[in-house]
């Protein structure tokens, strides 16, 4: 049963918990960086390199190392927050350093080698700011309120990044909007940065390392790699869904219909999380599948834009509530000094399923159709659904900790 606390908690006694909304809004702008990246990145690319095929190549391996290397990333920061600032400096940099050779036309070898080595440094932010929800919320409604709001925040902000980025761009030019984006790295991780410092004392203290540290691991624990592969599937389902949308319907009306993707995201993330669920987050992770399952394969039944355009306002609902539930089991499947890595890992899975998906579908749709593809995406939404159970089998570890993130200790200055 929920404490009473967390049975009247609201969105609102989430952002007044102590601490919260100073980490939350670095979070913000540290977000915003990453929703306006894309657009200007490619484009700055393009402009350095002369090709959309070598710029489209190098932001393709920049996101593939980006999101590769996530889970390292999360656990170096996680143990020493205060690399946090020099990754994201340096971070910055390399993403002017693009700006820069876009806008003088410097070397095509030289953007690429900066392309790559920019997506081997992006910081975290989003599986750090969850860690820190967990551990300033205190009770699991709490917690879930908190993870919901911070996922429809996440949501909007890479929403309405491209709009801005394209904003950028048609005012100034690909190189500027990527040095803005480059400025919102450097400020957005800077206050996140110090609001680390600023946490209370459950916050602190070394995360474990050696062989506890390794027994840890979030990948050895049950039901955690079932986990990834129902949010693997479910990215790769939705990016089979766009690219069948855009080969049957074209690129306008296929906006319209990622939008209200977004606009159900974000609905169904504020009403899921006011609500007081009786069944456990392993349970509800098996039924939001389902329903994504039976939603991405409407279209491929419907073969119409109205009947898709609901369709996608419900699985996006699923698919950020599925999101939200998967952070939620972090803290039922790893231990506390996992926590930060593992919800890297979520989002690595979900990023690999958007680009494996992508690659497919421009195979499919190349080979068998639009029709061809709408049905991989059900499939595929299927087959992640149906690997929810192996996830919904793991137990609570034994010995519960009091979820953690490592701090340095203070300067004695």
């Amino acid at each position: 049963m929920s404490s009473p606390a967390g049975a009247g908690a609201s969105y609102r006694a989430a952002l007044t918990l102590p601490h919260a909304r100073g980490p939350f809004g670095a979070a913000m702008l540290a977000r915003l960086s990453y929703g306006l990246l894309s657009l200007p990145l490619l484009l700055s690319l393009r402009q350095a390199t002369g090709s959309y095929g070598v710029a489209g190549a190098a932001a393709g391996l920049f996101g593939l190392l980006s999101a590769v290397l996530g889970p390292a990333r999360a656990r170096m920061v996680a143990r020493r927050p205060r690399t946090l600032l020099p990754l994201a400096t340096c971070y910055g940099a390399l993403l002017a350093a693009i700006a820069a050779a876009g806008a003088t036309g410097a070397a095509r070898w030289l953007a690429l080698v900066l392309a790559v080595a920019a997506g081997a440094c992006p910081p975290p932010v989003g599986p750090l700011m969850r860690t820190l929800w967990g551990v300033l919320a205190p009770d699991d409604e709490l917690r879930q309120r908190a993870l919901s709001l911070d996922t429809v925040a996440e949501s909007t902000v890479f929403a309405v990044g491209p709009v801005l980025g394209g904003l950028l761009i048609g005012g100034g030019s690909a190189p500027l909007a990527l040095a803005v984006c480059a400025a919102l790295v450097v400020v957005g991780f800077a206050a996140f940065s110090r609001a680390l410092r600023l946490l209370p004392s459950p916050a602190r203290g070394p995360v474990e390392s050696g062989p506890a540290a390794a027994a840890g691991s979030p990948l050895r624990h049950p039901g955690f790699a079932a986990l990834l592969l129902v949010v693997l599937g479910t990215g790769g389902a939705l990016a089979l869904e766009e690219v069948a949308a855009v080969a049957a319907w074209g690129a306008s009306a296929t906006g319209s219909l990622m939008a209200l993707f977004s606009v159900g995201g974000v609905l169904g993330g504020l009403l899921y999380g006011r609500r007081t669920w009786r069944a456990g987050p392993v349970r509800r992770l098996g039924a939001l599948s389902a329903a994504g399952a039976v939603s991405f394969a409407a279209p491929a039944v419907l073969h119409a834009v109205p009947a898709a355009g609901v369709a996608l306002l419900c699985a996006g609902a699923c698919v950020d509530t599925l999101l939200i539930t998967s952070y939620l089991l972090v803290n039922v499947l790893v231990p506390a000094n996992s926590h930060t890595v593992a919800g890297a890992w979520v989002n690595t899975a979900f990023n690999l399923g958007v680009a494996l998906g992508t690659g497919a579908a421009g195979l499919l749709t190349d080979r068998l159709g639009a029709s061809a593809v709408f049905t991989a995406a059900a499939l595929t939404a299927a087959a992640a659904a149906a690997t929810a159970a192996p996830a919904a089998a793991a137990r609570r570890p034994a010995s519960p900790t009091p979820e953690r993130l490592a701090t340095d200790a203070p300067s004695t200055k």
